[in-house]
């Protein structure tokens, strides 16, 4: 078996000089993380990381000889079997035994890590796979980087130039891998067919997972995303089923993100002049029936009452859906001049769309909680620059509170509200699945509905020759509604959440920072225990005093490894350690959710660190989203790469004529048939062929449309705007 001096003697042959930390033993990467907090900080670097080092074995002939993969990868980076074998032409990657582990690499699983290549006999060495995770090679500068020297009782802290160097002396050579691009390329798996039951498989026993109660995610992101989002929205405890299908319990983990969502934005559109007010959820039948386009829009939607105890009403009363037809007959009445314009008011409530299509928690509920606007405007000038206003507030809560880049955008004719002008959106992207998502629109109502409820003022332009000619002197207003719901949650767990759980932004996080006790064993005395105690609660005061919303984990039947796992799945942003050496050194140790990054934190800078930390990390969430949206935003001017584009999870953004029917024509183009499609289908994600998601408003520079000369990339007629164009929910 390899030994802890056999890899010394490697490094020195190699002038590496690793930083070596001694530990408990340890037997994974979760019991790893929690004894190297338990080490005096001064003897951890200011800046690490952790690794993990898988070896696989792929399914092989019996008489075939051993071709194991060995893969090096970050802690944090998710890296997906199935994608690997697939990329690598092998079947069936299963972790390797530890008879295999010893045999081949002299080594025991918890000890493994890549330095075990140099216990391959020379004629073994060629059958290995070594794969190398691209990720590590992005490490910043001043970060070392940590792996197990052959015994799992140590840590080597090595440099990146270290680890090159290393790798280059192998005889194994190793392949850089992109875990997230593999992920992103690679098609779900498709689901098997149920075969028809034996009969001697009634006689087995349930599988062991079947019978117990797991509080992690059991499914992964990248093989499984429904079922993954369904675990993660549960089990993080942001919402619970309930026994009306379609329906929700918000749970206060996610009504406080709404909440946080609601207090930015009701604070800006009160500095625009909107007032707040509440109208009835109930609809009469003749009001909403009496604006046609608008309702046809709505109709296969509407919830009916028609009973009150066990006697029928004379009259259906539906639930709002929307309230423009609820609110416009007294719009027509409070508005009497052009004084008493512009009239501004917004409602936070709920609605209820009674949809027929899957129920997905967030995202396409029966009843769900937004804000509606509504407003009236003597001009179009003025109706359209508060539309443009309330589009980017949208932008801010979407970008600036959860970390979710979106594209600002026009409608096209045939997505726009129903009996509106003209419809402004911001449009997410959901990388796993390839698809876009409406986050919130904006609309100008124009004066369709002014019309149709007879909401008019004297126009105070009129000319004086107007007379006594009431027409002449009468000026329909001009009207917006605007909306953002619930949905912005489901978005934000979709495109930042991980294997682990949720990862919450901090400007949106109720628990801003979880601060966990540590490094207390059964020989610890009372006073360790009170001083650990006393040092975790003087943390949570000073990091509240400075506004950090801080919370101590002080349960005393749960070990800190457990603690860890817990605030990891809620997406708590940071974690803070805190044990005796810790105490002795006054300092902390920090530990991101984002990307697991450590790093101490002195005591005395807490106050300071913390905040900048928690905007970091921030920035870094948005930054790291925003990359991977433009990186599945493809550019097509010819249709024969348009549905590859497609099928390859992206968003296709094409110069466009802008004609409805083009829209249909490439709607129906793009649907995947049974023979095309090898990729599984998300039942909860509608709408197989690809619509316009938005035009977008700002219209890429380095490519401009030329009038007459830039032709629509479906159909050949002369482009008007590049338009985004994508599967969506």
């Amino acid at each position: 078996m390899a030994t802890f001096q056999s890899v010394v003697d490697r490094f020195t042959s190699l002038s590496i000089s690793p930083k070596v930390v001694d530990h408990a033993p340890v037997k994974n990467n979760a019991e790893w993380s929690e004894a190297l907090g338990q080490c005096d900080q001064a003897s951890l670097p200011s800046s690490y990381v952790l690794t993990k080092t898988l070896v696989l074995k792929p399914k092989t002939a019996k008489t075939a000889p051993v071709t194991p993969v060995m893969v090096v990868a970050l802690e944090a980076t998710e890296t997906n079997m199935s994608a690997l074998g697939k990329k690598l032409s092998l079947k069936d990657l299963r972790f390797a035994n530890e008879d295999l582990l010893s045999s081949f690499f002299g080594v025991t699983k918890e000890a493994t890590s890549p330095f075990a290549l140099d216990n391959v006999s020379a004629e073994n060495i060629s059958n290995v796979h070594l794969i190398v995770d691209a990720a590590l090679f992005t490490v910043a500068e001043g970060t070392l980087i940590g792996f197990h020297p052959s015994a799992s009782e140590k840590t080597s802290f090595l440099t990146l130039e270290e680890i090159r160097k290393y790798l280059e002396s192998s005889s194994a050579k190793y392949t850089e891998v992109d875990f997230k691009a593999l992920a992103a390329e690679a098609p779900a798996a498709k689901p098997q067919q149920p075969k028809a039951p034996k009969a001697a498989a009634k006689a087995q026993k349930p599988k062991p997972e079947e019978d117990s109660v797991k509080i992690g995610i059991e499914y992964r992101k990248e093989v499984d995303f429904p079922k993954w989002y369904q675990q993660v929205v549960t089990k993080s405890e942001m919402l619970e089923y309930y026994d009306v299908s379609g329906c929700y319990i918000i749970r206060p983990l996610a009504y406080n993100i709404w909440k946080y969502i609601t207090d930015f934005f009701d604070a800006e559109i009160q500095e625009l002049g909107v007032e707040n007010t509440y109208f009835p959820m109930f609809v009469s039948s003749k009001v909403l029936e009496k604006e046609k386009d608008h309702v046809e829009g709505f109709a296969p939607e509407v919830a009916w009452v028609t009973k009150a105890g066990s006697s029928d009403l004379e009259e259906p009363i539906a639930i709002r859906p929307t309230s423009e037809t609820v609110m416009y007959p007294y719009f027509a009445k409070w508005i009497r001049s052009h004084r008493d314009l512009p009239l501004k008011i917004n409602q936070w409530c709920n609605v209820v769309r009674w949809e027929f299509k899957h129920p997905q928690p967030f995202l396409r509920t029966r009843e769900f909680l937004w804000q509606e606007g509504h407003t009236a405007h003597l001009t179009k000038e003025l109706a359209s620059e508060e539309v443009f206003q309330i589009l980017d507030l949208y932008r801010q809560v979407y970008e600036d509170l959860l970390a979710v880049p979106v594209i600002k955008g026009i409608k096209s004719e045939k997505e726009k509200f129903a009996g509106g002008l003209y419809t402004t959106t911001v449009e997410g992207f959901i990388p796993t699945t390839g698809r876009g998502i409406q986050g919130a629109t904006s609309h100008c109502l124009g004066q369709n509905f002014a019309k149709m409820f007879n909401i008019t003022v004297e126009d105070p332009n009129a000319p004086a020759n107007a007379g006594d000619d009431a027409e002449a002197k009468k000026l329909f207003v001009w009207q917006n509604s605007w909306g953002i719901t619930t949905r912005t949650i489901g978005v934000m767990v979709m495109v930042h959440g991980d294997d682990k759980g949720l990862i919450i932004p901090p400007r949106v996080a109720s628990t801003q920072v979880i601060v966990v006790p540590c490094g207390l064993t059964v020989k610890s005395t009372d006073e360790d225990r009170r001083n650990v105690e006393e040092g975790v609660k003087e943390v949570v005061k000073i990091l509240k005093s400075v506004g950090v919303r801080a919370k101590a984990d002080l349960r005393e039947n749960y070990t800190p490894g457990y603690k860890f796992n817990h605030w990891e799945l809620r997406g708590t942003p940071l974690r803070l350690e805190i044990g005796p050496m810790d105490l002795a050194k006054k300092s902390t140790l920090s530990v991101r959710r984002d990307n697991g990054k450590k790093a101490p934190i002195p005591m005395a800078s807490l106050a300071t660190d913390v905040p900048a930390l928690l905007q970091t990390i921030q920035k870094d969430m948005f930054a790291n989203a925003k990359a991977v949206r433009d990186a599945h935003v493809k550019y097509v001017t010819e249709w024969k790469d348009f549905v590859p584009a497609l099928n390859s999870r992206c968003s296709v953004m094409i110069p466009w004529c802008e004609e409805v029917q083009c829209e249909d024509d490439i709607k129906e183009k793009s649907s995947r048939n049974e023979e095309q499609e090898d990729e599984a289908e998300d039942e909860r994600a509608p709408s197989m062929g690809a619509k316009s998601l938005c035009i977008p408003l700002e219209q890429p520079q380095d490519k401009p449309i030329v009038p007459g000369v830039t032709k629509c990339a479906a159909c050949g007629a002369d482009a008007k705007r590049w338009t985004l164009f994508g599967r969506s929910y």
